[in-house]
């Protein structure tokens, strides 16, 4: 699958980061942690490559906790503060607070020099569509002060909120970059929903999760759906939608609302703890 997607706004959107990340310290980039790699925008990185970096791996309680640890290594190896973070579930957060004063220790000591105290830390908060980010300020902040959903393209612009007297975070809407040179990117991308649901074509998807389960997590297949092992993908969808009564009329297998139920249980956890790609 060769799939790609680019509208309009975030043109928009990365424009007006460009003129915000003047006015930060720091970058916080929430990456989902089930694709930790291509989930990375790279437009993000280069805006902010002379800023303070802190990467926060969202969602790690949806990917496996091997794959978490390796991931947490590999960003820490390339220099970047990397903490595990479930934002639903509050888990992790102490670990941000300290790898946010960490990761701008540099910063509050040149204030402190000068003569500047008590300045709070401003940060802006960077991702991709449907990463997390606004669940994460909410939970972070303890109230609910940026829009949240489950859907690409919630967050249409940038706002300012203030956690305490030492942290302030700028909410920017989610952003691709406009072109995919890796299709595996793509369909990574399309299999957490970060991209809008109306280009794709979801049976089609289904398949290329299948194939990628049918590598590492085959047995989450059997346990879930009770396929055999010897099947293709095609033939597991075919499986899938007989065991949950996905049937049209005449009795023939619904694949299409296999492949919607297939795609749903995997994007909330309900296969298990799953990673698509490793360092």
């Amino acid at each position: 699958m060769n799939i790609q997607w680019y509208p309009g706004h975030m043109t928009k959107a990365r424009r007006m980061m460009q003129e915000n990340i003047k006015l930060v310290d720091l970058v916080i980039e929430l990456v989902d942690a089930r694709v930790p790699f291509s989930s990375r925008n790279p437009d993000i990185d280069e805006m902010g490559k002379n800023k303070a970096r802190l990467l926060l791996l969202n969602k790690a309680d949806l990917a496996d906790e091997a794959a978490n640890e390796a991931w947490s290594a590999y960003f820490r190896n390339k220099g970047f503060q990397a903490v595990k973070l479930d934002s639903r579930s509050k888990a992790g957060f102490k670990a941000v607070q300290a790898a946010v004063q960490e990761a701008c220790r540099e910063k509050t000591e040149r204030d402190r020099k000068r003569g500047i105290l008590n300045r709070p830390v401003r940060a802006m908060v960077a991702g991709i569509p449907n990463v997390g980010k606004s669940t994460f300020i909410n939970s972070f902040a303890g109230r609910a002060c940026a829009k949240t959903g489950n859907k690409p393209g919630v967050t249409r612009g940038a706002q300012w909120v203030r956690l305490n007297k030492q942290v302030e975070l700028l909410d920017t809407p989610g952003i691709l970059w406009p072109r995919f040179e890796d299709p595996e990117v793509g369909l990574r991308l399309a299999l957490i929903g970060s991209i809008r649901e109306e280009v794709l074509n979801t049976e089609e998807l289904s398949l290329e999760l299948l194939k990628l389960l049918n590598g590492r997590y085959r047995s989450v297949l059997q346990e879930r759906y009770e396929i055999p092992e010897d099947r293709e993908p095609a033939e597991q969808l075919y499986e899938i939608a007989k065991k949950r009564g996905c049937l049209k009329k005449g009795g023939e297998a619904d694949t299409l609302k296999a492949a919607a139920i297939l795609l749903d249980e995997f994007r909330s956890g309900k296969l298990g703890r799953i990673t698509l790609e490793m360092p």
